[in-house]
């Protein structure tokens, strides 16, 4: 095993060819006021497998492949089930 950053997140949009937008959320207690913080940040990862929108998958850091890609989609951890009814409404 390697020693490369490695994330879980959902992806948010697939329309770039071979590129997924992730966003990677986590919650944190605060140091000072006790209270639970929710933060997120959105990355952009290279796509081999096809993903869609809703699939949770895992990220993995790789050398820079583009201006803004710095990770890539090492596997697809659950895939969303969209029913037909979902979708364009007309």
């Amino acid at each position: 095993m390697n020693t490369r950053r490695r994330m879980e997140g959902v992806v948010t949009s697939d329309k770039m060819q071979k590129t997924v937008v992730v966003e990677i959320g986590r919650s944190f207690r605060h140091p000072l006021y006790h209270k639970v913080v929710s933060s997120s940040r959105r990355v952009s990862a290279h796509d081999e497998l096809g993903c869609k929108v809703g699939d949770t998958v895992r990220i993995v850091e790789t050398r820079p492949l583009s201006k803004t890609k710095r990770w890539q989609v090492e596997s697809i951890l659950k895939r969303n089930e969209r029913s037909q009814d979902q979708g364009v409404e007309g």
